[in-house]
Formats: structure tokens, sequence, C-alpha cells
């Protein structure tokens, strides 16, 4: 686990999947990836889209309008329009010209007005998003203006006042000195970069700018020494392969007949397959791995397409008699090794990348069981059951009565419920009470625990006490008998690599061994071990849970600060986040118990906040939790009854 640090940059999970949504739904691409990024721009070898961090330090409404505009030039505009052919011909011009980065961000300025206006021709909604966007850059590009003039960047200070020209809508904007030659030539280059709104294609744009740099070449010295947009350098990506298939190329003999099938009717919808048959004849002149394969050399012509199937008939079955005889080899049996490696490959996947997250796709579980029980354990558990023995009679007595309660409450004479054959009091009382109840109700709770422990090593401080608050869980939950677990899971650093990622599993109480009476002392053996990759642990947990029977399912989640694991520190919250909703939506509750060694500041409840929402219990004081724990158990329990 990584400690929370207090002036960290926190990722709004929320806001980070409404732009992931937004962006998979306009860009109508399903496997669109969406990151956080210097700047912004589309990769379309890669299927990514990066939001500029330029919108972070904003106020609240131009953050998410600025971060909105960025997805909507990428989705609704670069994803469609721009044409990534010609970007590499500018590369290639940039290698010819001593003004490359002034030729890249031109571009990338120009292309990005027209697709803006593009956009709002497709939608007109996204109108006030773009012109808060154009408010927000205008300020910054007139500030670097100033700064850019005071410094004598001129290369820089030109390119900031051309983005001023390009999207003022004053005719009598003011234009600052530069110097004598670029004051000359800025009714030109105004001219020509005002062409982005009339360019049809990214074509014209890059004719613009090669015109514009051409001119400029002879008029600056020095190439711009700030970023202020990117583009990748996507010339050495290669292009997708037209080639012909194989089986396109193989030779395709022309048949013996000549025929052609006739159709018996032209209004018949066919039932066609796209499954290959492939088979194997001993005419075949090549041997490889399939089994069934024929050459067609004489039969009838259909209009069918080429992958396209006919009906089947009687006569269609293939068979194959095959005698001889075997014996034992002296070679080596390797028959059962290609399977071996599938189940290999399965296991360091951790499942399907769908079902336990994108981010843990090379994480893998490890699933440990307690070790035997040492009389030390047995002696140190006693002292847990000692201290929380007070809350845990309080809350059984508070559930019995409870029961109780419910088991003695009148079934006659409600004022809901059934309607009673009884209708006397309708006519003769004031306020009739002619319902009854049927059925009695249940007796016992109808519910599940799932009690997940963070066992990374930021935990050394706070374990102790923790074991305190899950020995009261455990010692309630026992007594009311509802059924529970509780599970340590961690990362192991030590063998993590960036394509197998082992993440362990140690549950020392299971949900067959909770209720009896010898059960607990296995809590003790919870550890402070590595890393932690909350997500992927709480998919596990929810996968358990939602096979079991009970009517209220809860998860709750042990922890101390936000996720820390191998390649996972970048989006850990959010896929946190995301496994948090999954579960939410399987029926389960999902509650975090945040414990803290001293005052929590605002950007821990925040990161907090943007994993569970507000199903969080802040623990500033460790020292505390089993007062923090009792109220919260009381009011899950009573819940279930």
């Amino acid at each position: 686990m990584r400690p929370i640090v207090f002036n960290d940059k926190k990722i709004d999970s929320f806001l980070f999947m409404e732009l992931s949504d937004l962006a998979t739904s306009l860009s109508k691409k399903k496997d669109l990836e969406v990151e956080y990024a210097f700047k912004s721009y589309y990769d379309p070898y890669m299927n990514k889209m990066y939001i500029s961090l330029f919108w972070d330090n904003h106020p609240t409404f131009e953050k998410l309008h600025g971060m909105k505009s960025d997805v909507y030039l990428r989705s609704v505009g670069s994803v469609v329009h721009t044409d990534y052919k010609v970007i590499k011909q500018l590369f290639a011009f940039m290698k010819r010209t001593h003004l490359s980065s002034l030729s890249r961000q031109l571009f990338i300025l120009m292309e990005d007005i027209r697709l803006e206006e593009l956009c709002k021709r497709e939608r007109p909604g996204t109108t006030t998003t773009f012109m808060v966007r154009r408010v927000e850059y205008r300020k910054y590009f007139r500030s670097q203006l100033t700064v850019n003039i005071e410094r004598n960047i001129m290369t820089d200070a030109l390119y900031n006042l051309l983005y001023l020209l390009l999207t003022t809508d004053n005719p009598l904007e003011d234009v600052p000195s530069l110097n004598e030659e670029l004051d000359l030539a800025l009714p030109f280059l105004r001219d020509e970069i005002a062409k982005s709104y009339e360019a049809k294609t990214t074509k014209d744009i890059f004719r613009s700018v090669t015109t514009i740099v051409e001119v400029l070449e002879d008029l600056l010295e020095k190439d711009m020494l700030n970023t202020y947009f990117f583009l990748p350098d996507f010339s050495d990506t290669p292009e997708e392969d037209e080639t012909p298939t194989f089986d396109e190329m193989k030779r395709k003999s022309e048949l013996k007949n000549d025929d052609i099938k006739q159709k018996d009717n032209e209004d018949d919808e066919e039932d066609v397959h796209e499954d290959k048959l492939p088979t194997w004849h001993r005419e075949s002149e090549s041997n490889n791995k399939s089994f069934l394969q024929f050459d067609m050399e004489q039969g009838t012509k259909t209009d069918l397409m080429g992958e396209g199937v006919r009906e089947g008939e009687d006569g269609d079955q293939a068979m194959g008699f095959v005698q001889g005889e075997s014996q034992q080899t002296n070679k080596n049996d390797y028959s059962k090794l290609e399977a071996l490696d599938v189940l290999n490959d399965t296991k360091k996947e951790g499942g399907s990348g769908a079902e336990f997250g994108k981010e843990n796709k090379y994480a893998y579980p490890v699933f440990l069981k307690p070790e035997n029980i040492s009389a030390e354990h047995y002696a140190g558990y006693d002292e847990y059951k000692l201290f929380v023995s007070s809350y845990q009679k309080k809350l059984k007595q508070l559930i019995q009565k409870t029961l109780e309660h419910k088991k003695i409450m009148p079934r006659s004479d409600l004022p809901f419920g059934r309607l009673s054959k009884k209708l006397l009091p309708w006519f003769t009382e004031e306020n009739p009470r002619v319902f009854y109840k049927k059925d009695n109700p249940s007796i016992e709770i109808d519910a599940v625990f799932s009690l997940l422990v963070d066992c990374s090593a930021s935990m050394f401080d706070k374990m102790e006490q923790t074991k305190y608050g899950i020995t009261l869980f455990h010692e309630a939950l026992k007594s009311v008998f509802v059924p529970h677990e509780v599970v340590g899971f961690w990362e192991d650093t030590n063998d993590a690599t960036k394509t197998s990622q082992p993440n362990y599993f140690k549950t020392v109480i299971d949900f067959n061994s909770s209720l009896r009476p010898a059960a607990g002392p296995e809590i003790l053996q919870l550890e402070p071990e590595e890393d932690n990759r909350d997500g992927y642990a709480i998919r596990h947990m929810t996968k358990r849970l939602v096979h079991r029977s009970e009517k209220q399912k809860f998860l709750l989640v042990f922890s101390d600060g936000e996720p820390a694991a191998m390649d996972y520190e970048k989006n850990g919250i959010v896929d946190t986040h995301q496994a948090v909703m999954e579960a939410r939506k399987n029926g389960l509750e999902v509650i975090n118990v945040f414990l803290a060694n001293g005052e929590i500041d605002e950007g821990q409840v925040k990161t907090i906040q943007n994993m569970y929402g507000k199903y969080s219990i802040l623990v500033p004081d460790i020292e505390e939790l089993p007062d923090v724990l009792f109220p919260l158990l009381k009011k899950l329990l009573l819940k279930s009854l």
C-alpha cells in the first residue's frame, strides 16, 4: 500500500469514468482506452485517447468543460476525420527544416481548429464546451505572449500571437509588434492560418503549414522552445498489412465441368455459416495441421459467396478408416505438454481481462490456507476475545431482543397487510384494523459477511489494532450465527514482473468454519506483507459472494490508503472504483474501513471517496477501531432482520 501523500495529485475516478464512457460512446470504439497525459492527442495504432492535464489546475467548471472538449476533439474529430497518412508526410517534412517543432505545433493548432468546427456542426451541443475551451486557452496564450516577448523568444511569441489572431472575434484585435520582418509577414501569415476554417481535409492543413513554414524559415533562426500542443511521431509505425492471406493466395484450379446451378426461389433466405470445415485427402499436395482437407476438382457452380455453404444431404457424410498396428516407443511423450502450457497461461493471466479488469490482466491468484495454530496464538486470541467481549455481549443481547420482539408481534388487527374476513370494525370503529399477516417472520439473520483485510507493508503499525476489530466482527457474527469469512490479501513484490503478478489470498476464517466454537485464533496469522491490488481482490471476493444464497451480502474492506502494485499506481484508484461499482451492481454492499494513525486530511478523504463513494468509515485513531465498528456492525445486522 502506497501511503497517501498530502500534496499528491489525485485522480477523480467518477470524472475519469464519465470521460471514458463519453469517449467510447462518441468514437463508437468499444476497446478505446482513455488516459491522462501532458497534452491531448489520439493514437490510432494503440487505440488510445489522451486527455490533457493542462486542465487539472483550473476551477471545477472550466476543468470539466476543458476535459470534455479534449474528448470531443479526439472522439468526434481525430478518430474519424484526421488522415494519419498525411501526418507521416508532416514528419517527413519536419526532417527537412530547422523549424520542426513550429511545424508540428502549427499543424496541430490548425487541425484542431478544423476539427472543432466539424464537431460543432455535427454536434451543436458541444458549442458551449468549445467556447469555454477557447476562453481559457486565450487567457493562457495571452500571458505566454507577454512572457515570450519580454524574454525575446520570438518563435514562441509568434506562435502565441497566431493563436490569438486565429481565435479572436474582434476584428480590431490588438497586435503587438514582434520585430520588423515578422510584422511585415504577419498579414500573409494571418490569411494563411485562417484557412483552417475553410479546410476540408487534413491534406489542406498540411499544405497551409508547409507554405507558412517555408516563409518563416528565412525569418526565424531558432525553433520553438516550449510545447503547447503535442503530436507523437507515427512515421515509424507500420501500415496495416494489406497483402492477401494464405487462403487468398492458394491456387484455385478450374472445375472440369462448367455448369451453373439455378436457384429455385430468389426470395428464399439461406442459412449462411462462417465456420470452416477443413478436410484431408491423400491427393492433397501439402501436409499441414488440418485433419480434414481436400481439393475440389469437379462440381456445380453456385452464386454463393466464397465462404458460403449449401444445405447438407444424407450422402454428405465423410468417413475415414485407418488400419495398422502400434507399439511402445522409446521416444519421450509430449502429448500433454500443450494442455499444460494452456493451463499455465490461464493461471498467469489471472482469468479473462474483462472479468478481473484490464489493469489486472497479468495478475493471478494464489490461495493460501491458515497454518497450524500454535499455543501462542491460542493465548493471544484469548486476550483479544476478552477485550471485545463487552461489545460482543451487548450486540448479541440487542439482536436477541429484536428477534424476540418480531417473534411475538401481533399478526392480526393490523392497519395494513392482508384483508381479514372480520369486517365489523370497519363499521363500528373510527380507525378500523381489518388486516392481518399470514406468515411469521424468520427469526434468523439472512446475511453473509466477507472481511477483506489489506496486508500491505504500510499496515505494520495498524495490523495489531485491526485484529481487534476483526475479532469483534468474528465473535459477534458467530454469536448470532451469521456466516462470514476473513481474507488477507497482498501482492508479492519480489516475484512480480511486467507479465506475471502473483496475488495472495489467505483465508484465515472461511464460511464453513466461521461458526465453529473453536474458530478465531487463525486471525492472528494475518501479518503485513508487501503490495496491494485492491480492485483485483474485491473482484475475487465479489465472485465468491454472488454465489451465496443469503439475502443480504456485505463486503467490508479494511485498508489504510490507496492501492499500490506493479503497473497499478496510475490507474489503481479507478480500477478499485470500477470493482466496487461492479460489486454493488451484483447486489453487494461494499463498505470501506479506512485506518489511520493521526488526523485524516482532505486529500485522503477525497481519495477514499473516489474509490468507495460515501460508503466509508474513517478511523483517525486506530485505538478507537472497536468503538467505531460496534455501531456499524449493529446497523448492518439490524438491517438484515
